[in-house]
């Protein structure tokens, strides 16, 4: 069995209060919390540190864990939801985002999969073909390489690997992606590592890079990687992204 925690945050940047934005006549963070049910999953916790997402949460039969204000990310929050509830060292929780309502629940289930397989890692999580030279060179897409044994090497905003050979003609001659891999924002963790990781402090490279994951790397943590078994759908960040999904919901295009 393996449980799902979302992370559910009221601020932020671009979107705030985007968790509780309309798709579809629902906030958003409702179609997350059906599709983490659709897993397979044990357990289904909204984790939030705003009472208004946690009286939606409630309103529509969520389990909610009301958590501190203070954490710099959601790994943190899970790990304060892990501890309050007492879950054993080896138990696998899987952090969904609430910003993700077209994730395919068998991604969560795959990911939860992958962890279980490898009694040697710390976490897992998935990864995707990159489609483009724009999505190679954009670093809000963060790239990944991957040992032949599927452990991750490391993760960055950066286009990596990079064509050593091409690098003198400039970033527009890096025409061939192909060997590049683009993370996707889901993680497994045991629930021991989850506790170690999130009582460490913020590693250097996570700090430089503003990825978290490179905090478990620094700390000598396994993190397997496999290609995603269905195509994720799109995240929402901006306006934009909301009414792109919107569309998808509706029946429309988008995506």
């Amino acid at each position: 069995m393996f449980r799902v925690v979302i992370p559910a945050r009221y601020a932020a940047t671009r979107l705030p209060g985007k968790p509780l934005a309309p798709l579809a006549g629902q906030p958003m963070f409702r179609h997350v919390h059906a599709l983490a049910c659709a897993s397979g999953a044990g357990e289904v916790i909204i984790a939030t540190d705003d009472e208004r997402i946690a009286t939606v949460a409630r309103d529509f039969g969520a389990a909610v864990e009301l958590t501190g204000p203070d954490h710099a990310c959601g790994t943190d929050r899970i790990a304060e939801v892990a501890g309050r509830r007492g879950w054993p060292e080896d138990a696998i929780v899987v952090n969904v985002q609430a910003d993700e309502p077209l994730l395919p629940p068998a991604l969560v289930a795959q990911v939860a999969r992958l962890l279980e397989a490898d009694p040697a890692a710390a976490m897992a999580t998935l990864a995707t073909p990159l489609r483009s030279l724009a999505e190679y060179l954009d670093p809000n897409v963060v790239k990944v390489a991957v040992r032949a044994d599927g452990q991750a090497l490391y993760f960055s905003r950066a286009p990596i690997p990079w064509r050593r050979d091409t690098a003198p003609a400039g970033l527009a001659s890096q025409t061939d992606c192909s060997a590049a891999r683009r993370h996707l924002g889901l993680y497994a963790y045991r629930v021991g590592a989850l506790r170690a990781i999130a009582a460490a402090p913020s590693s250097p490279l996570e700090q430089l890079e503003r990825l978290e994951q490179l905090r478990a790397l620094e700390l000598g943590f396994a993190i397997r990687v496999a290609d995603a078994e269905a195509v994720p759908g799109r995240g929402v960040d901006t306006p934009e992204d909301l009414a792109a999904v919107a569309a998808v919901l509706a029946g429309g295009a988008g995506g």
